[in-house]
């Protein structure tokens, strides 16, 4: 079974930075579409960052600041967030799905949660 399990939330200033691990098991990376997703209060999850074979998709809202990556030797993928805004406040959730639908995500810039299968219980991230 794919396991998918955050880390790394908490509060920071705004401008300032939090780095956030998902440890995945029972997936290989390169079989599967990653990604970092956001709910905020009263709104719908949406997109923050997604990562497959290398390459990635940001959401217009984080691009520049978020860094999404993949670390082999520790089966993890991490989300590094600089410059953070107080909009940045939301759960963060990992997201992993064997059928990546990239051309579909690269020609309207962006995925939809309905896409991802698998997903981790979330971390809290606050930025004030």
């Amino acid at each position: 079974d794919v396991q998918l399990v955050e880390s790394g939330g908490g509060s920071a200033q705004a401008g300032g930075s939090l780095r956030l691990s998902c440890a995945a098991s029972g997936l290989t990376y390169s079989s599967y579409c990653m990604g970092w997703f956001r709910q905020a209060p009263g709104k719908e999850r949406e997109g923050v960052a997604i990562i497959w074979t290398g390459s990635t998709i940001y959401a217009d809202s984080v691009k520049g600041r978020f860094t999404i990556s993949h670390d082999s030797a520790k089966n993890t993928l991490n989300l590094r967030m600089n410059s953070l805004k107080p909009e940045d406040t939301a759960v963060y959730y990992c997201a992993a799905d064997p059928n990546c639908r990239w051309s579909r995500w690269s020609r309207v810039g962006y995925a939809s949660p309905a896409d991802f299968g698998y997903w981790g219980q979330g971390t809290q991230v606050t930025v004030s």
